[in-house]
């Protein structure tokens, strides 16, 4: 395993118990408590969870309040981000006007959309607008809409909602806190749920990608219901009746296997 791999499950498990001990982090990744002392110094170190005398502990306990930065998001859960971005690729085409918004899976999806040629990218996100500056293509434009900049790297506020007020688009992408039948697709941030509920009403189809953590947690903020979602892709690892429920809730659900 490597040791990016080793580190995302590492933060996943502290995450789930907000506490682990050094032995209970070697029994479940197969490794020596040696390789997992070396990991958890390397994820104190940048800031991602807190050492603790024979283990470690989450820095965020308060989920539905608090969100973890960037860098965090993006370790976690890995392999189903990139598979769940796989299936959402599927829905760009070459010169489509697209919505990328903040969060690590679509983050993901960036990387793949780098390879489609004459897109017309906006975003809130400061990662995936930095990634398209140094590795997209001539015939891709990018626009970034500035404002109040999240834990997340994502701007959002009334600067950004008023440059997405005047555009129209093809599709967005945007990730989710949490989701839940009651709570719908939701946010720790206020800001940022008034800013995605601005984006989805200048666009022809939502697409939200959610793995199989974001079930039934429910953020401080709801930007959308269910149903208001035309395309749901997460991954195989959520119970059967979560998906049932998930069937009957949003226009359509991608299932990616993980």
């Amino acid at each position: 395993m490597l040791a990016a791999q080793r580190h995302g499950l590492i933060l996943q498990e502290i995450s789930r118990r907000t506490a682990a001990r050094i032995s209970e982090l070697a029994d479940i990744l197969q490794v020596s408590e040696m390789t997992i002392r070396r990991d958890i110094d390397v994820l104190a170190q940048r800031g991602l969870l807190e050492k603790v005398h024979g283990g470690a502990t989450a820095i965020f306990s308060n989920r539905n309040a608090l969100e973890p930065p960037f860098e965090s998001k993006t370790l976690r859960e890995e392999i189903s981000k990139d598979a769940i971005a796989a299936r959402a690729a599927l829905e760009i085409t070459p010169g489509a006007s697209i919505g990328l918004m903040g969060g690590s899976t679509v983050f993901a999806l960036a990387k793949l959309a780098l390879t489609i040629p004459r897109l017309t990218i906006v975003t809130n996100s400061l990662p995936v607008s930095d990634l398209f500056n140094r590795e997209g293509q001539q015939s891709q434009t990018v626009i970034l809409a500035g404002g109040i900049r999240t834990p997340t790297d994502s701007f959002v506020g009334d600067i950004t909602v008023s440059a997405f007020q005047t555009l129209n688009l093809e599709v967005v992408f945007m990730g989710a806190h949490g989701m839940d039948p009651k709570g719908g697709f939701t946010t720790p941030n206020l800001h940022e749920s008034e800013t995605n509920r601005a984006v989805i009403a200048k666009t022809r189809k939502l697409v939200v990608l959610a793995d199989q953590t974001k079930w039934g947690e429910v953020g401080f903020s709801t930007f959308a219901t269910l149903d208001e979602a035309d395309l749901l892709v997460t991954n195989s690892g959520l119970p059967r009746s979560a998906l049932s429920e998930l069937r009957k809730s949003v226009k359509e659900l991608a299932v990616v296997q993980t």
